[in-house]
């Protein structure tokens, strides 16, 4: 039986350039674990906001069509009994909580549900013991990790006990380990409390698995609907990459039932692993050593009132290479960006970035030759449209007015000159950010987190960008979590673990026989070939798919 019933659901937004959401259709059966997918600005956010009854009543705009959860009209519930029928996690935890502890912030619903002392004390430490996070019961929100504050912010949701659970990209913040250890708490939630649960997420690789259907949006629209391997193949045909890493590798090398998790890939694999076939260059090892433009000497830094960041950190960043920087959250990776920035200066030892100390460098100055692009665009984005932001930019830096035609060339900006940064997509954001940073024409580009909340095709985008700007003799530093995507674009690493340096290399070297950092393609041909990218890993089955056939 349905729980969850959407008929004609239309939305736009006030001052929306269009629909959305559009004609959608939908019906959710109790206890149903429901993904969906699809590109950024394609209706899934707007669709969790109306599951969780945001729309219209704190979005405003045009609504449309009827939206049920247990035969009752979400529009017509008041807040006590939504946040009863529908609980809702976002992807930013911070942005979410509100008390100062960890039991504070799991009560603070239910004070507003009017619950007794009694019953409260009850349901938090029920929900608290369910997620493991009894032990936390009185720690600071802020001290915790990002994995663990994602965890209160469910916690507090699921302590009202709503028949619905949406959550909408909650593991684009958290690092690998991070996102299974939340991925696995959902799993739990469905499989042993019946928990129906609807799934917004771009990170595919770790949860296609787990659904029981998979819905994909595109343009506002329900494009796909169906069993996880039914969608993956019709995303395939159609040419869309929504699909995980391993589905999509066996897809398009043209095998008819793709399978979804690196276990099953193995098992294919090994049957093929003895066929005749080339070997695939693998991710770029560089051209050989590559003198340093920057390095960090025995730093060590402790942030006032709080964590010991770097601890007797070194290493030299190679010059005009892109190079990614893994670690857990906390491990140091956006620290190190702030240090090579001059942002920071080191309580302990030395920075040296373009061959000068950066104690002796004003900030202000360096940001024309070291551009640092926080995780979050909007932090750059102050114009009323494109062309003026990149103006301001430029009159901030004090470089001549051709470098804003530059850029707009160079980012492919130029449709987007009249619209408000405001009013666009993530990865347009992320885009005209990392334009308005270029203006001042830097050496060194230093990005923490940029595919954060990026779909497949806005992830490419950038990935063909940073490589163009590496060929023109830039240096670009990218922290991430994102292993898919390094494995792709970057041709060095580093490793950062408890604020020192773990490892670092080409990357192919880094990735070699690891587990934890490591990208889903390498997992999946580990021991079997020296495979980290989808490309690689397609020409790697062609190959042996064709002799195997031909036998």
């Amino acid at each position: 039986m349905a729980l969850v019933e959407i008929e004609n659901l239309n939305y736009r937004y006030p001052g929306g350039r269009g629909p959305a959401l559009s004609g959608i259709n939908l019906r959710v059966d109790e206890g149903e674990f429901l993904l969906v997918i699809g590109p950024s600005g394609g209706g899934k956010s707007s669709l969790g906001r109306a599951l969780a009854g945001l729309l219209p009543r704190f979005h405003g705009g045009f609504f449309g069509g009827r939206l049920r959860c247990a035969g009752r009209d979400l529009g017509a519930l008041q807040p006590r009994e939504l946040a009863r029928t529908v609980g809702i996690v976002f992807q930013d935890p911070e942005k979410q909580l509100i008390a100062t502890t960890v039991e504070r912030e799991v009560a603070f619903g239910l004070e507003n549900l009017g619950l007794g002392r009694a019953e409260m004390r009850r349901r938090v430490a029920e929900v608290l013991d369910f997620l493991g996070l009894g032990h936390l019961r009185d720690s600071p929100v802020h001290t915790l990790s990002g994995g663990q504050q994602q965890k209160v912010c469910l916690a507090a949701a699921l302590a009202m006990r709503p028949r619905v659970l949406v959550l909408d990209e909650p593991t684009s913040q958290l690092d690998p380990g991070g996102a299974e250890d939340f991925l696995h708490t959902l799993r739990r939630l469905n499989e042993e409390l019946g928990t129906t649960i609807v799934l917004i997420e771009h990170r595919l690789e770790r949860c296609f698995h787990l659904a029981d259907r998979v819905v994909l949006l595109d343009g506002g629209k329900v494009l796909l609907d169906g069993p996880p391997a039914a969608v993956a193949r019709g995303a395939v045909a159609r040419g869309l990459p929504f699909v995980p890493a391993v589905t999509g590798v066996f897809a398009r090398a043209g095998f008819a039932e793709p399978p979804l998790t690196v276990r099953d890939g193995r098992r294919l694999l090994r049957a093929l692993e003895s066929a005749p076939g080339v070997s695939p260059g693998g991710a770029g090892a560089g051209s050989g050593p590559a003198a340093p433009v920057a390095a960090v000497k025995k730093v060590w830094y402790v942030y006032p009132d709080g964590p010991e960041a770097l601890r007797d950190c070194s290493w030299q960043v190679p010059g005009g290479r892109l190079v990614a920087v893994f670690g857990a959250n906390g491990a140091g990776k956006s620290t190190l960006l702030k240090h090579l920035a001059g942002l920071l200066r080191p309580n302990r030892g030395t920075v040296t970035v373009l061959g000068r100390d950066t104690r002796a460098q004003n900030p202000a100055r360096m940001a024309r030759r070291v551009a640092f692009l926080a995780q979050n665009p909007g932090d750059y984005l102050f114009g009323d449209t494109v062309a003026g932001e990149l103006k301001f930019s430029r009159r901030r830096l004090g470089v001549q007015p051709g470098a804003v035609e530059a850029v707009f060339r160079l980012l492919g900006l130029d449709r987007l000159r009249d619209a408000n940064p405001r009013d666009l997509s993530v990865g347009e954001r992320q885009l005209v950010a990392l334009g308005a940073l270029l203006v001042g024409g830097p050496e060194i580009l230093l990005l923490d987190e940029p595919t954060r909340g990026l779909d497949p095709a806005w992830k490419q985008r950038l990935g063909r960008t940073l490589k163009d700007l590496q060929a023109q003799g830039k240096t670009v530093v990218v922290a991430t979590h994102d292993i898919d995507f390094a494995a792709e674009w970057a041709e060095e690493a580093v490793v950062l673990s408890g604020g020192r340096v773990a490892g670092n290399g080409a990357l192919p070297e880094v990735l070699e026989g690891a587990l934890y950092y490591n990208s889903q393609v390498g997992r999946m041909f580990a021991g079997i070939a020296p495979v980290y990218t989808v490309p690689d890993a397609v020409r790697w089955l062609e190959a042996r798919h064709r002799a195997a056939a031909a036998r």
